[in-house]
């Protein structure tokens, strides 16, 4: 993992007095919204393309994405020269899809959702003959995503907890294998959301294992079905998985944003949110929480305070 350290942040891992009294834990933040282009994705997207051959590089790279890895894949493949066609849903903020625009790939809007989205691009690259950066089904991209965990082991020895995001699982597999590689007795715990929670499903053997549509806001972990390579290592490594609702999510945002002056978008606030809805059943006096990506659109800021409020959410008096 040498190559990452050139390439990416080491994002701070912060902590806060008032967080910490208000859940009776020591809690450590992974700032990855502070991580270039945002977002924890640009680990995985860099390994994986630094590993690509010169002919598979040659051919371009294609990929589906919400938003984050969209600019991890733009970002790595301009540094290596590489062109890039991004294949995002329709409804993709559109902060996102200008930043993937900047960083020098091409941009086609399909579907609805992320497997509408990344169906459009197997079908494409089939067509071009295109190298696919797959999201997060891809062992090169999970290991890219546990360097995480090797940055919050060496900046917190004593944490015994991570709690971790899951839309298609690449990022909680990652990081399960590489922190019980380090700490056997560390903690795994996964979140999804109500609204997408196929991977929840699956894991607790209950409920639809492929959604047929998903709803929520946070739209980085709005994904139909989990992986096919992700799901085994989160079924061995991972401890278990909560759901949050979009009010619980919207609560942890804006309480993100007034108490630690940080603008989290949905996905990278499910954890903290798992954290305020089920503390009282996470057993953990260090607790980690992957705060996963800050590519947040402005424009849903009003909408996601009138959850927070319809939550009646005490705690930001």
């Amino acid at each position: 993992m040498n190559y990452l350290k050139s390439t990416i942040h080491r994002t701070p891992l912060t902590t806060s007095s008032s967080i910490d009294n208000m859940t009776n834990k020591h809690v450590y933040f992974k700032m990855e919204n502070q991580q270039k282009t945002g977002a924890f994705k640009i680990r995985g997207a860099s390994y994986k393309i630094a590993q690509l051959t010169i002919e598979e590089a040659s051919r371009g790279v294609i990929a589906a994405s919400a938003g984050n890895h969209a600019q991890g894949v733009a970002l790595a493949a301009a540094k290596r020269g590489i062109d890039a066609k991004i294949f995002m849903p329709e409804h993709t903020p559109e902060a996102k899809i200008e930043a993937t625009m900047n960083y020098g790939a091409t941009i086609v809007l399909q579907g609805d959702s992320f497997q509408e989205a990344y169906e459009a691009a197997v079908l494409e690259q089939k067509r071009t003959g295109s190298t696919f950066i797959h999201p997060f089904d891809d062992y090169d991209i999970m290991a890219g995503q546990g360097t995480i965990a090797f940055e919050m082991l060496e900046q917190a020895t004593q944490l015994d907890t991570i709690i971790v995001p899951i839309g298609g699982g690449g990022l909680i597999a990652g990081i399960a294998v590489a922190a019980k590689h380090l700490k056997p007795t560390i903690k795994i715990i996964g979140v999804q959301a109500t609204g997408a929670s196929a991977t929840y499903n699956c894991f607790h053997k209950h409920g639809l294992t492929s959604l047929s549509n998903v709803s929520t806001i946070a739209d980085g972990i709005a994904v139909k079905k989990a992986g096919e390579l992700t799901f085994p290592i989160i079924k061995n490594y991972v401890d278990n998985i909560v759901t949050v609702t979009d009010e619980d999510i919207a609560m942890a945002m804006v309480y993100m944003l007034e108490r630690k002056k940080s603008l989290i978008e949905g996905a990278g606030a499910s954890a903290f949110a798992a954290l305020l809805a089920h503390g009282d059943n996470i057993h953990s006096d260090h607790c980690g929480i992957i705060v996963s990506g800050g590519n947040m659109d402005l424009s849903k800021v009003p909408y996601i305070q009138q959850l927070a409020s319809e939550n009646k959410i005490t705690c930001l008096a």
